[in-house]
């Protein structure tokens, strides 16, 4: 057999996971489209599928990538257009676009960290911009659940965290390659300080943990665990100490029928959600986890569980497991420790930010208000998350395009993983 045949067998199990996953959520929005009549359907069941196409074989075709990370990511991003537009038209139509601004977003940073050699004045620009963006809540935001991260430009609402977490990535990533250990620790330090003036704990437990993850990969060591586990612990008890929605979180996790109908209420009505979804799921188009107050946003995982079932969860759980772990085998593979820490990073990011939004529906933690990576409505949120895995892919195309090892020393001074 000879080489173009070898390389076109190699690709069928993924053009056919394509198709598969296209012809799944055509047929998902065409049955909206029968069900509701609205020219909407019928429309998103031909331009979900079309961004799907394109955020898979488009990218491909641009770049060397990782198609199995791209179809698992895009098949997440197509549900939660789904879910939002069964339950609210208006956000799942608005989740579309931010959807396909977010494939673009992610070509760009593909193609960013494909292509830039040098680092060193970007990222002290990043790290400059990363402070003032933080910034703008203290100065013109607005509260939202206790925090005050959220602010308001020409109409448009945005999270800077959210942006920010992309510089957070790749500064630490650079600056531990090259051995600047303080400077990591001030930056990040500044970072969590900002969020910390805006109450808003679940972003910079977040923020902590992804650097904890990538000091100790850069560092491996011990001593370092153990301070920062300690510090976490301490910044944890100070938020309990002196923020009341922290405290009013904490009471409504360990026991929220004790007010079912206020504070405990969202709780309540997501774990009577997915108690009634059972296995199989009450149907798409059938629930009424609507009756959930933040049910696009925070607890968008307990309307899955509710419409598709425990056992469709449980899938939607091997999704993120699998691109965690191709993410962790990118980081394996990376021929410099700025792209093996980028890409450390970028995994700890999504693993952390699933098990913290999904932990807190099913009640196994606090809920910190964070949203679920491709699925949580948010334009911020989806371009964002879609920017982590362009990150990913950036680093994905380096090591795929055969870079040598030696050129890459040679160009950021640091040492091979």
């Amino acid at each position: 057999m000879s080489e173009k045949s070898l390389k076109r067998a190699r690709l069928e199990p993924g053009r056919a996971m394509l198709l598969a996953v296209m012809a799944f959520f055509f047929l998902g929005f065409f049955l909206l489209a029968m069900k509701d009549g609205k020219w909407e359907s019928f429309a998103l069941s031909l331009i979900v599928p079309a961004i799907i196409f394109v955020g898979t074989a488009g990218i491909s075709r641009l770049f060397p990538s990782d198609r199995l990370l791209l179809s698992l990511t895009n098949f997440l991003c197509a549900l939660g257009v789904l879910v939002l537009y069964r339950l609210s038209p208006q956000r799942g139509l608005a989740q579309a676009f931010n959807y396909g601004v977010g494939v673009g977003c992610m070509i760009l940073c593909t193609f960013l960290v494909r292509y830039i050699a040098h680092w060193k004045w970007l990222t002290g620009l990043m790290m400059l911009g990363s402070m003032g963006l933080l910034s703008l809540p203290l100065l013109i935001g607005s509260e939202t659940n206790g925090a005050k991260n959220w602010i308001s430009i020409a109409g448009y609402s945005m999270q800077p965290s959210e942006i920010v977490k992309l510089a957070l990535l790749l500064c630490v990533a650079y600056l531990l390659s090259q051995r600047k250990t303080v400077w990591t620790v001030l930056f990040s330090g500044a970072c969590l300080m900002l969020l910390m003036l805006q109450k808003d704990l679940g972003t910079a437990l977040l923020y902590f943990c992804v650097v904890f993850v990538m000091l100790y990969a850069a560092t491996g060591s011990l001593p370092l665990v153990i301070a920062g586990v300690i510090g976490g612990a301490g910044a944890a008890w100070a938020g309990y100490t002196l923020f009341a929605h922290v405290k009013r979180r904490v009471a409504i996790w360990l026991n929220p029928w004790a007010d079912m109908s206020g504070a405990g209420y969202q709780i309540v009505q997501s774990l009577i959600a997915i108690v009634n979804g059972s296995f199989w799921g009450v149907g798409l188009g059938l629930g009424n986890a609507s009756v959930i107050p933040e049910y696009y946003n925070d607890f968008i995982f307990s309307v899955i569980l509710h419409e598709f079932g425990m056992v469709f969860g449980l899938i939607v759980l091997c999704m993120y497991l699998f691109i965690i772990i191709r993410g962790v085998m990118i980081a394996q593979r990376s021929r410099t420790v700025f792209h093996s820490l980028l890409a450390i990073g970028c995994s700890a990011l999504i693993a952390l930010q699933t098990f913290v939004i999904i932990g807190g529906n099913i009640k196994l933690i606090p809920l910190t208000g964070v949203t679920l990576p491709f699925i949580s409505y948010g334009g911020t949120s989806m371009v964002a998350s879609l920017c982590v895995i362009g990150l990913l892919q950036g680093v994905a195309s380096r090591n795929a395009a055969g870079v040598t090892a030696d050129r890459e020393l040679a160009m950021y001074g640091g040492e091979q993983p």
